[in-house]
């Protein structure tokens, strides 16, 4: 029993940095298996309704995990301003640390496979979780739940794009500075 959870994980895992550097149609599913060192029976006996299953996996683990690092940087910030910046940092980091071959974990998949009603409500739902994290850390340093919302989509499109303009020009100086621009709008009020 734990052999095949191990076979799962693994083709899982393989599957998704795949995604994430390839895109849906770049990656083949004899790609994943030979990858994952997994038999190539158990594609099927894992993921019964294919790449689409798999991907909609694939996209549900790498959201869980870049959730989990975003929480962590939001816990450590002393603000929103500083919090968007370290966001901003953490995906420049994410960037150089793979030589500009890993933006998003999802964008890539999202862009390409929109006409998937099941892969686009995945990505969906990986977009719509770190927008709202981001939303609930901005109401906790006194910003109006409605300008959070507002300002977190911002903050994730600003973000998004910058790791789209970064990979392509092989500068992560560019996710840097579009999140200190968008941090700025996150200062508190004067009165």
């Amino acid at each position: 029993m734990g052999r095949k959870t191990d076979t799962r994980e693994r083709v899982l895992d393989t599957a998704a940095e795949l995604f994430q550097t390839q895109g849906y149609s770049g990656t083949g599913l004899n790609t994943v298996l030979a990858r994952s060192g997994a038999p190539k029976g158990s594609l099927y006996f894992h993921f019964p309704e294919g790449k689409t299953q798999l991907a909609v996996e694939a996209i549900a683990r790498s959201s869980h995990g870049v959730e989990e690092r975003i929480s962590a940087v939001l816990a450590t910030a002393a603000g929103a301003e500083e919090a968007v910046v370290a966001l901003g940092e953490f995906f420049a980091a994410g960037l150089e640390e793979s030589e500009y071959r890993k933006g998003c974990p999802v964008a890539t998949v999202a862009l390409e496979a929109a006409d998937d009603d099941d892969i686009r409500a995945a990505c969906a739902s990986a977009y719509r979780s770190w927008q709202e994290m981001i939303a609930e850390a901005l109401c906790r340093w006194d910003i109006d739940p409605e300008r959070a919302a507002a300002l977190a989509s911002l903050v994730l499109s600003a973000i998004q794009g910058a790791l789209v303009l970064a990979r392509t020009h092989r500068d992560a100086s560019l996710v840097r500075s579009a999140a200190r621009q968008v941090g700025v709008l996150a200062r508190p009020a004067v009165d």
